[in-house]
């Protein structure tokens, strides 16, 4: 379903729907992109594509092949859903993607702490 909602909408901006939609999607993965702490170049050369090309998605000049969305999705560790759209259901995944980051980035002694503090809180909900 996913794939055929974003072949439609891949397929309607070629054939004159607003540019609008194409800033739009290219606003979201800039933004992915900067949550994941990475420069154009870095995605681009994970994703095997060139900067210039990553730079024209990103500002909306060009729409990504589905193949390249895709990829992109997948270096970012977000949903295609999470890209495509201002709220998504899948939603908690990207969520639980930037928690295990921001976890990923502390000491052990620091996740322990953290452990903590989310049990005490969900103990007093």
């Amino acid at each position: 379903m996913l794939y055929n909602m974003y072949v439609k909408y891949a397929i309607s901006t070629h054939f004159g729907v607003k540019t609008m939609q194409r800033e739009f999607l290219g606003k979201r993965i800039k933004e992915a992109r900067k949550l994941a702490k990475l420069t154009q170049e870095k995605l681009a050369e994970k994703i095997n594509i060139s900067t210039v090309y990553l730079g024209e998605i990103e500002r909306g000049n060009k729409m990504p092949s589905i193949p390249v969305f895709i990829a992109i999705a997948e270096a970012l560790n977000v949903s295609c859903d999470y890209l495509l759209r201002d709220s998504a259901s899948t939603g908690a995944v990207f969520i639980n993607n930037e928690v295990t980051e921001k976890l990923n980035s502390l000491s052990p002694k620091q996740r322990k702490a953290v452990l903590e503090i989310i049990n005490a809180y969900i103990k007093n909900i």
